[in-house]
């Protein structure tokens, strides 16, 4: 049979309110840490990903004009040449 002994249930109440402030404590710490990390973020100029593939696709059509434009002129450059 297990006796009540004031001291050890004193100490265990006095724990678990411990191990529950420190809980808080922690959570606390984290939103916090969370919330400067955003607010970090947010005043940096990033791009949103439908910017960036607007951009990436302009850069390919850029770069397949070029290529074309590139021929065009080594063949006319190729036609001057052998007249």
């Amino acid at each position: 049979m297990q006796s009540e002994n004031p001291f050890v249930a004193d100490f265990v109440k006095m724990m678990n309110s411990a191990a529950g402030t420190l809980a808080g404590v922690g959570r606390e710490a984290r939103d916090g840490a969370r919330e400067r990390f955003k607010e970090l973020m947010g005043d940096m100029d990033f791009v949103s990903r439908e910017e960036f593939d607007a951009v990436k696709e302009l850069a390919a059509t850029a770069r397949a004009e070029t290529e074309n434009l590139k021929a065009r002129i080594d063949a006319l450059e190729a036609k001057l040449g052998n007249s």
